[in-house]
């Protein structure tokens, strides 16, 4: 089969497009899947680079799960796709099927997993013609969207799904969303709303509109002074997808037992914490990468009944990855980036 696979650690030069790949083969509990479409994820830029090794080597530690990376690998942790055969033990009436594949694995190789993988690191994912799953992460949805417009929808809303549930989102909170303009924010944005939260979007001067369009509440420009702009004490719940030097303030705005969910530091890992500010003011911590059971099939639920939209900011085939990574990388978007794969071989 055709398809890309990352060969080594560095920029886009170790993305390279085969056409001799081997057609992956469904063992028990599996189904294979013809993909049609695959999001473009800072989780496959970071793996690339080695950016989550806390070892400064970028070998060793640089995958989701602390483990070194078998190479060469078919990334891509977004896909959307259709069943075109299935392993043993599995109902063959599932061929067909359009299907999300849940991007945190608890089962491979007929299984179970003691800690999950994620597709595209820990095992191959949708940057080919085909991937195999175990048949409980392939998730029917049934939508009028299209193949592209339903791969924007695994990681990021799994992953902002995911912290809304851990940090118990109710209607009647105040949620502030940092880096709001992004995949994962954007998805924050219409899922707390859809949870009837009031929302605050941190983003630029130029997406402010977009966001409002989305749903939020007000937005507050990214280098503002978060304080002076809201006030201490001024929200139940942050959700944070940043990090960085302005960390602390994230903090001062929480209320007394407020609630803090992130996962992800775009800004930078490393912060700053005065442990007084986390026990004087009761607050609790979420990291979240793991899905919580039932997240997952409650977003394919939030799909079909149109409570949430998907939000493409461009289209790339295949083949032209590398462009799609750099786009992505300048920031400028608000929404997703995905990549045709059904169509995506590079022009003769």
């Amino acid at each position: 089969m055709s398809g890309v696979v990352l060969t080594g650690r560095g920029g886009p030069e170790c993305l390279e497009w085969r056409d001799d790949l081997p057609m992956p083969v469904p063992g028990p509990g599996d189904v294979l899947i013809r993909v049609g479409a695959a999001g473009v994820n800072n989780t496959d830029i970071n793996t690339r680079v080695g950016w989550y090794s806390k070892s400064n080597t970028g070998k060793d530690d640089a995958g989701w799960t602390g483990d070194a990376l078998s190479l060469p690998r078919i990334q891509g942790i977004d896909v959307c796709g259709r069943i075109v055969a299935v392993g043993d033990g599995v109902d063959p009436a599932r061929i067909g099927e359009r299907v999300l594949v849940e991007p945190c694995i608890w089962e491979a190789n007929g299984q179970p997993l003691a800690s999950p993988w994620f597709l595209g690191s820990e095992c191959d994912g949708g940057f080919a013609e085909y991937t195999r799953i175990a048949a409980r992460h392939a998730h029917r949805v049934d939508s009028v969207l299209s193949d592209v417009e339903l791969a924007s929808f695994p990681c990021s809303y799994s992953t902002a799904e995911n912290m809304l549930t851990r940090a118990n989102v109710r209607s009647d909170d105040t949620i502030l969303v940092t880096g709001a303009s992004g995949g994962v924010g954007s998805a924050t944005v219409q899922l707390a709303k859809a949870r009837g939260a009031r929302v605050i979007a941190v983003t630029s001067a130029a997406k402010q509109e977009q966001l409002i369009e989305l749903g939020a509440d007000t937005t507050v420009e990214r280098d503002a002074d978060l304080i002076g702009e809201l006030g201490v004490n001024s929200v139940d719940i942050v959700v944070d997808l940043v990090a960085g030097p302005a960390w602390p303030s994230l903090l001062e705005l929480l209320r007394p037992r407020g609630r803090y969910a992130v996962s992800g530091a775009i800004a930078g890992p490393i912060v700053e914490l005065d442990v007084r500010t986390l026990y004087l003011k009761d607050l609790s911590f979420f990291g979240c990468t793991m899905l919580d059971t039932g997240v997952f099939s409650r977003l394919i639920k939030r799909i079909e009944s149109g409570q949430i939209r998907p939000l493409v900011a461009a289209t790339y085939p295949l083949s032209k990855i590398g462009a799609a990574q750099a786009a992505f990388q300048a920031k400028t978007h608000v929404g997703k980036i995905v990549l045709h794969v059904a169509e995506g071989r590079p022009q003769e």
